[in-house]
């Protein structure tokens, strides 16, 4: 006879599967759309919100790195 699998009680029938929001989050700051599409004070919210977060800094890196590039060929291109 099989067990039954216990659910862990600190979770909801929201927090999984996580990837999914996360991966929305990085979708949506391609998108340009900034607003959370999830209840605020949710795992799923929270997510949304890293994923979110870790494209802007993947973008930011990104920006400073080619401003960076851009001005050295000012100065040494000459």
């Amino acid at each position: 006879m099989m067990q039954k699998r216990q659910r862990n009680p600190n979770l909801s029938k929201y927090d999984a599967p996580l990837r999914i929001q996360h991966s929305r989050g990085v979708t949506d700051f391609k998108r340009g759309k900034v607003i959370n599409p999830f209840n605020l004070n949710t795992m799923q919210a929270r997510e949304w919100e890293r994923g979110f977060n870790a494209s802007y800094i993947q973008n930011l890196e990104r920006v400073r790195h080619a401003e960076a590039r851009r001005r050295s060929e000012k100065i040494h291109a000459g």
